[in-house]
């Protein structure tokens, strides 16, 4: 193993077990180094297009979820499926379209290397952070199956040996909102460390309001705690112990009604007159406060989980070995009004409980001009969910739904780089993967108020449903690349990969069997060329350019596309996606930054099959739609000025703005189920000691309160109604943070 890789690699597990981004001096602007494939490099030699945000720019661009992300980030989506909670990331559109627990997004999400098997697990918080890096493009060589979009990294600070420190901050912000977190390091030895964080989301009023229930909903009372225990007995041995816990008694809330039944021969819904569009039983939200919603139920959600991770690095001579071990336990509960009215039509009371281990070995090293990677891979999860529902007024009926799902996954994976020339490095990986599903489940219809339950065809054609099947998937993920480095500040790639995300099982109420019929695994190949370059000592940038062919694409193909769908997820065999990212970070002036990000995006579904309305009827979807949640132009910039105001102080101003084309939120492309475009600043004002161990800052986050939907839902015939859901209002506080060494 030469000196090189070996230096590179232990500074890569110094960095990553001690708390600080490791840094790379290319010019005169820092270069973050990364873990993108799974060893430490600089972000400049990385044929992928990764973005790294480091934990300045996560404090002062305040991301505390993965929403925020999106403000950062171009070709990236994030919408809810329910007010407040159940976050589903899209990257240049590939992403999630259902809302099933046991389900996993599109884009992979890896909490310090631990892969969240389940979409229920999404709803994340980000603290004490080191750094996120956000991969884009399948990277199913690397990351495995179900990365098919991307991947996230969020990467935990971690213990030190070199000394006791200490951080805190406290902020205060409108809807009586206070947080505060904090982390201590305590190094025992000069072998073993400690660090022990937490995080406290305080929320007394929500943002939204019922007039049913003469309460706002939407309060938050989250706590996180992290603790993490570093021992290095030898220069060549490191090991890592994380133990992390969440404990969360909130709400969400449900969304904003709109009727779809006409009582004039104007079409419906008409969002600017409502008074005309009504449900089923004629009730009909005319109040256009988008946060004024019309649900007659207090909505809790409640999560309790607990994770561990044992991280081992050793480093043989000849190679790096490397064991990531982990272990979680995550239960939530949550109740959904999911029709949206004062009616109890679609209401449902909803318990999963996620556990999930996983381990992977990893071998490093070098072998002349080329450097290896290589790996095994096992996991196995159970995701269990039942939900009591009530269809009250709309079938006189309440439904008891169930299921309970088992996925065992191993995969053997590597990845060479061979240095043909000391500019051209040819890059191969591959990923064999075995995995099998177990899944048993459906819904039972009960009489209302007994324990009766209604046999197949009463009421409404309700029927029972059941499912106890198994599946098996074996894919092959390949990444075959090209990187030239003409020089050492610059890199041009060429890369073609293809990965695979999943086969399962819907998981929502079902009136016909049929519905849990499970659907086939996506495959996606992704063409790609980008650059990356230093120009100069002021400015950093890159860019790339992606065709995407999508295979037995993964959706919701109906327009009941809520938690009453009336069909199961099913495949769309064939689309296609081709675009543009560009990023860059310029330094004009000593103590002046500016950064942004553009994401051109082309989507493009084929023909499939539709089936919808009561009873159903089947239609063919001519090619051409877009694809949900893929946004044409995205765009975000950010500009940040610091300097000395007073003796010992520097003032720091930052203003950002984010703007997203319009979109849709589903595969038929119904017009009133889209976001439009839209526009949302954000700005920062600070004050700050020389030495940056004092800062106070006074924030707002859409500044202008701009409101636009971030997710719409049509229940369909025969409710005659829908919902949807909008960006958070303006909010604005003050922290203030203070670092003890």
């Amino acid at each position: 193993m030469s000196m090189k890789l070996r230096t590179l690699l232990l500074a890569g597990g110094i960095a990553v077990c001690s708390g600080g981004s490791a840094i790379a001096q290319a010019t005169g602007i820092e270069t973050v180094t990364v873990t993108a494939e799974k060893t430490t490099e600089n972000i400049l030699d990385v044929g992928i297009n990764v973005t790294a945000l480091s934990a300045d720019d996560i404090k002062q661009s305040r991301i505390e979820n993965a929403t925020d992300l999106s403000t950062q980030i171009p070709n990236f989506d994030v919408k809810t499926n329910i007010p407040g909670a159940q976050q589903i990331v899209t990257v240049r559109g590939i992403g999630l379209d259902d809302f099933s627990s046991t389900n996993n997004s599109s884009v992979g999400v890896y909490v310090d290397d631990i892969f969240l098997a389940s979409f229920a697990e999404m709803d994340f918080g980000m603290y004490d952070l080191d750094r996120v890096e956000v991969l884009k493009g399948p990277q199913g060589t690397l990351y495995g199956r179900n990365s098919t979009a991307g991947a996230i990294n969020i990467i935990s600070a971690k213990p030190s040996l070199d000394g006791f420190f200490a951080d805190a901050t406290a902020g205060y912000g409108n809807y009586d909102t206070f947080t505060a977190d904090a982390a201590i390091n305590i190094p025992v030895s000069n072998t073993f460390a400690l660090r022990l964080s937490g995080q406290t989301d305080q929320q007394g009023t929500g943002f939204w309001y019922s007039p049913y229930l003469h309460q706002h909903l939407g309060k938050q009372n989250v706590f996180r705690e992290r603790g993490q225990v570093l021992w290095r007995p030898t220069g060549s041995l490191t090991v890592l112990l994380k133990v992390e816990g969440e404990e969360n008694h909130s709400q969400i809330s449900s969304g904003k009604f709109f009727g779809d039944n006409s009582t004039t021969l104007a079409s419906c819904p008409d969002f600017e007159n409502p008074a005309h569009c009504e449900n089923i039983f004629g009730f009909t939200d005319t109040d256009k406060n988008v946060f004024h919603v019309s649900t007659d139920h207090p909505a809790p959600y409640n999560v309790n989980a607990f994770n561990t991770t044992l991280h081992i690095d050793d480093d043989l001579g000849w190679a790096v070995l490397t064991s990531v071990t982990g272990y979680i336990d995550f239960k939530r509960e949550f109740y959904i009004d999911a029709d949206a009215s004062p009616y109890t039509i679609s209401e449902f009371d909803q318990h999963d409980r996620v556990k999930q281990f996983s381990e992977e070995l990893r071998l490093a090293g070098n072998s002349g001009p080329v450097e290896w990677l290589a790996g095994a891979y096992y996991s196995w999860d159970n995701v269990r969910s039942y939900t009591p529902g009530s269809l009250v007024d709309l079938l006189d009926a309440d439904v008891f739904i169930q299921s309970r799902q088992t996925t065992h996954s191993a995969a053997l994976f590597g990845q060479a780089k061979w240095a043909i020339t000391d500019q051209l490095t040819l890059v191969g990986g591959l990923r064999g993967t075995y995995e099998d599903r177990a899944y048993i489940g459906g819904s039972t219809y009960y009489d209302s108020g007994t324990t009766t339950a209604y046999p197949c065809g009463a009421p409404f054609f309700v029927c029972p449903t059941f499912e106890n099947a198994k599946i098996t998937n074996r894919s092959l993920s390949w990444h075959a690349g090209l990187n030239w480095k003409p020089s050492d500040n610059t890199l041009v790639y060429f890369s073609a990969t293809e990965s695979t995300k999943s086969g399962g099982f819907f998981n929502g109420i079902s009136f016909q069997s049929e519905a849990l019929a499970p659907y086939k695994p996506e495959h996606l190949t992704d063409y790609e060329a980008g650059v990356k370059s230093s120009i100069g000592d002021t400015m950093l940038v890159d860019g790339s350019v992606f065709y995407y062919d999508y295979g037995n694409y993964q959706s919701q193909t109906f327009t009941s596309v809520g938690a009453v769908s009336l069909i199961k997820l099913a495949n769309i065999k064939h689309a296609n996606v081709y675009g543009l990212d560009l990023g860059a970070t310029w330094m004009p002036l000593d103590g002046f930054s500016l950064r942004g990000g553009l994401g051109l995006l082309h989507t493009r579904l084929g023909s499939f099959v539709n089936t919808a309305g009561s009873p159903p009827v089947l239609s063919t979807i001519a090619a051409g739609n877009k694809m949900p949640d893929a946004p044409d132009v995205t765009f975000n910039a950010t500009a940040r000025y610091e300097h000395a105001v007073l003796d010992g102080y520097t003032g720091a101003i930052q203003f950002a703005g984010v703007y997203e084309a319009s979109h849709f939120f589903e595969a038929l492309n119904t017009p009133y189920l889209a976001a439009p475009s839209s526009w949302v600043f954000n700005g920062r004002v600070s004050l700050a000691s020389m030495d940056k161990n004092w800062e106070l800052a006074f924030w707002i986050d859409n500044m202008f309160d701009e409101h636009h939907a971030i997710q719409a839902v049509d229940d369909g015939q025969p409710i005659g109604a829908g919902y949807r859901m909008f960006n958070n209002p303006r909010t604005f506080g003050v922290t203030l943070s203070h670092h003890f060494d």
